[in-house]
């Protein structure tokens, strides 16, 4: 039979061809694909003519279609259906694609070309844009090796290989963990939960083929236990297994990858001339050195530890009140924090929860899109899809296909935790108009069959976010694809995504949408109030647990690798102070950011930097007046959203603010000013 990933997709908008791939079409679609790449590399590295911008540079650009045509599909499975079939072909992927980018990031007559076009580049004529990419694609292969020739080459492309093995297996593990644990709830255990969150366990339970109710670690489901279990030594036991995901000890234990991941990044870095890995690393983005990121970093993180032992001490009020002696313990915080806010807000959770019901926040989503770029979105009937769950919409603006907008929205057995943002098929006109596929995918509790789907506010906040990245990719105007959609600076890739979650805040789309599950009344004024005036509760914990994460990423690359990374984690939270109650968003042995792959390493401040930003943009539209203002929607999506990469992220956000921002911001918005 043809493999379906080597021919013509004859499907709605070019979507993969689902129903019809299997797990074996994929090795044998790759090797060809990586084959022609490899002719065309060799045909452009052995080009006899004069290099020019179309001859290497939009050569390069469109050399890896192939590839991404079978990349995109995999590793859509892998993250959202994910199998040991599927993770065994991605051990397999993962050296083999890092030879593949070696081998052209290294080749030294293809690099010779590019450098000799990088020589001319004033002579050149080139657009705006192009003189961006070329300036790009040259730094690029600078920074993957170009100039090391011997064995110095060779070494560097043998870390690269090694990192990316270590990362597959270190994301592997993770989601071995995740997926295999889960805890029983007898009768008594769940009768004090509210009705969401016992439904949830009964689902989870049934998934795990459990003869009941039960926890598993998925964050949807570990979360509202943890806030509403008066069991403590059920809270005690589902927290441990919680953040110790990969530290279980046996094969699935990532502190020895973490170790080895660390020295082999200062290696790598020292070979490419940088003193440390954060150097290397922090050279393009916006903050440019570590120095800058632990000023932001510090400057949030002292208001914010006030806040958090403030109310650490509080919370340990309500503990001796419930007759318990000891301190408070980390798998309390949440349960007391939830009892404090439903005494100071007046807010019943199940109460909030019937009013945020997923089809409507999505249908927010998409309203807020509409009211700001005119974008409409029309469901695809009888799309390829990988699984039941997934939905796909058709995105137009006038008339005019945009982009197909696929969403995944429920969490499930071999499903990676957490919600991202991927791009099948990112925008570009290079060789013709290319629109996105762009897909969003997150880890709500499905409901009973026949019931609708509920969200806590932080859920509903999630979903704005990743559709604030959707938008970066489904608006994006540029020529070609490597400054498309959200190629840009890893500490300003967030700003769409975090400005995008203040939309929700708007009482107008809380009064259109949030509606009461089964009576869709709206949502009461007062109920609105109390949610608008509850936005920063537990913002000291909530900063906390994140900047401490980010100063650890920050110190384990900023410096000489540790023998002993868990040790090291120890003695920077005691450095910074640490509250005693609170722990990191993302230990050591489950911090997938920074250790599965390099995206966020030295760069999970990245959110904090992006936020700075997000706080200052939305007040673009407060001071216009109007949160919908077209004007001000019209200078984002021309300067930010369908901008790219084609600019510094500096550049483009002064193009739309007029100014670059400080922090002031981001701590009026989290109410931890002065």
């Amino acid at each position: 039979m043809t493999n379906p990933l080597l021919s013509d997709w004859d499907t709605p908008f070019g979507l993969p061809p689902f129903p019809d791939i299997s797990d074996e079409d994929f090795a044998p679609a790759l090797d060809r694909a990586l084959a022609d790449a490899r002719n065309v590399v060799a045909a452009m590295a052995d080009n006899p003519d004069e290099p020019t911008f179309s001859n290497t540079v939009e050569a390069l650009e469109l050399m890896g279609d192939g590839i991404e045509k079978v990349l995109g599909p995999f590793y859509a499975l892998l993250g959202s259906v994910s199998t040991p079939r599927r993770e065994s072909l991605e051990r397999d992927f993962a050296p083999e694609l890092s030879a593949f980018f070696s081998e052209v990031t290294m080749n030294r007559k293809l690099f010779g070309r590019l450098d000799d076009l990088w020589t001319r580049r004033d002579t050149l004529g080139l657009t705006d844009e192009q003189a961006r990419v070329l300036h790009l694609k040259h730094r690029n292969f600078v920074r993957a090796g170009a100039r090391l020739q011997g064995a110095e080459a060779d070494r560097l492309k043998e870390i690269k290989s090694r990192l990316s093995v270590l990362g597959t297996q270190f994301s592997q593990n993770l989601l071995a963990d995740e997926r295999d644990w889960f805890m029983p709830l007898a009768k008594a255990d769940l009768a004090p939960l509210p009705k969401f969150l016992r439904d949830a366990a009964r689902a989870a339970g049934a998934e795990k083929e459990s003869d009941g109710p039960a926890v598993t670690l998925s964050r949807s489901l570990i979360v509202p236990f943890l806030q509403f279990s008066p069991n403590r030594g059920l809270r005690r036991k589902a927290f441990e297994a919680w953040t110790a995901r990969g530290a279980n000890g046996g094969n699935t234990d990532n502190r020895a990858i973490a170790s080895e991941i660390l020295k082999l990044r200062e290696e790598r870095a020292k070979l490419l001339g940088h003193d440390t890995f954060a150097d290397y690393k922090l050279e393009t983005e916006m903050a440019g050195a570590p120095g800058a990121v632990r000023e932001l970093l510090m400057a949030v993180w002292k208001p914010a530890r006030a806040a958090a032992e403030a109310d650490q001490d509080k919370l340990t009020e309500m503990l001796r009140a419930d007759g318990l002696d000891g301190p408070l313990e980390p798998w309390d915080w949440r349960y007391y924090a939830e009892k404090r806010r439903v005494a100071e807000h007046d807010l019943d959770e199940e109460e909030v929860k019937s009013h945020f019901q997923l089809e409507a926040m999505i249908e927010a989503a998409f309203d807020c899109a509409n009211k700001l770029f005119g974008l409409e979105f029309a469901p695809v009937e009888n799309a390829p899809a990988y699984h039941p769950d997934v939905r796909v919409w058709d995105v137009t603006r006038d008339g005019r296909h945009l982009a197909v907008f696929v969403g995944d929205y429920f969490a499930r057995g071999g499903k990676r935790s957490g919600a991202w943002c991927g791009a099948w098929r990112a925008q570009r006109k290079l060789g013709g108009e290319v629109r996105p596929l762009v897909h969003n995918v997150c880890n709500f509790a499905k409901p009973p069959e026949g019931e609708p789907a509920l969200l806590s506010y932080d859920d509903a906040r999630t979903l704005f976010h990743e559709f604030g990245h959707a938008l970066h990719q489904m608006l994006s105007d540029v020529t070609h694809e490597s400054v498309s959609g959200t190629s840009v600076a890893r500490d300003f890739v967030e700003l769409p995504s975090q400005l995008y979650e203040h939309w929700l805040e708007v009482p107008e789309v809380l009064k259109t949408h949030a509606r009461r599950a089964g009576t869709g009344e709206s949502m009461p004024d007062e109920l609105l109030r109390k949610i608008l005036g509850a936005r920063n509760h537990d913002m000291g914990f909530q900063t906390v647990e994140y900047v401490a994460s980010a100063l650890v990423d920050l110190a384990f690359h900023d410096r000489s690798a540790p023998e002993d990374p868990m040790q090291r984690q120890a003695e920077i939270l005691e450095e910074i102070g640490m509250p005693r109650a609170v722990v990191m968003r993302h230990a050591t042995p489950h911090f997938a950011h920074v250790f599965s792959g390099d995206g966020y390493s030295s760069g999970y401040y990245s959110y904090m930097w992006s936020e700075v930003m997000d706080a200052d943009a939305f007040e673009a539209f407060e001071e216009a007046g109007d949160p919908f203002d077209p004007e001000t929607a019209r200078k984002l999506e021309k300067h930010i959203l369908s901008a790219g990469g084609s600019e510094e992220a500096d550049v483009l956000y002064t193009k739309f603010r007029g100014r670059m921002p400080g922090v002031e911001a981001l701590l009026k918005g989290r109410g931890l000013a002065a």
